[in-house]
This record gives structure tokens, sequence and C-alpha cells, in this order.
């Protein structure tokens, strides 16, 4: 597991939602494509192999096609990420992704061990 230090909100600012208004650490920075895990057939792939985990995950971005599907988004982080390791994140409504029948793409910054 990395070392990460959450850094905490300004007096009197609190987060709107489960994140963290910053993180730092040391090791290597890793910047993950906003990319789906599919092959050049349209098969899943690559589950589990970047080498990190959502420990060493300090700032991911959720761009969705749909504000109204935030509540699921939210509710899923919140299954997968404990309080103690919130990251800095984003949520961004976009116009479209790659093919109409994707909701959600995910970009992140990792800090792994050097």
């Amino acid at each position: 597991m990395n070392d990460l230090s959450r850094i905490p909100a300004p007096d009197g600012v609190a987060p709107a939602a489960r994140y963290t208004h910053g993180v730092t650490g040391t090791g290597r920075l890793v910047a993950v494509s906003g990319r789906l895990p599919l092959d050049e057939d349209g098969a899943l792939v690559g589950e589990g192999d970047a080498g990190a985990t959502s420990d060493d995950v300090v700032k991911p971005t959720f761009l969705v096609s749909d504000m109204a599907h935030l509540p699921a988004v939210r509710g899923a982080r919140a299954a997968h990420v404990p309080d103690g390791r919130l990251p800095a994140m984003s949520d961004v409504q976009v116009a479209g992704l790659a093919r109409p029948q994707f909701l959600m793409e995910i970009e992140a910054l990792a800090v792994v061990p050097a």
C-alpha cells in the first residue's frame, strides 16, 4: 500500500459528497487514460492488470453521459472506497462517449510505490 496523505478542507468548507480536497504521495505518478476495458472485438479485457489498487488512486474523474446516473456512480464509489482512503475526485457530464450505449468513462491519476 502506498503512503498517501489527504489534504483537509479549508476552514468552513465541507465536501458536497464523499471526497478529499487534495491528496499527496510519494512514488511514481501514473496517469490512466479515460479508456473502456474492451479489446478490438469489443470483449472485456484487462481486469486488475494496472499494477495498482484503488488505494493508489489519488484523483479519478468520472465522465457521465447524464447526471441522472450520478447517484448510481456515487453508490458504487461508496461501496469500493473506504472513508479513510477517499481520493480527490470530479464528476463531469459530457455530450457523449465513444459509443451511444456507454453511460460512463473513468480516467484517473494514481501514485504507485517507486
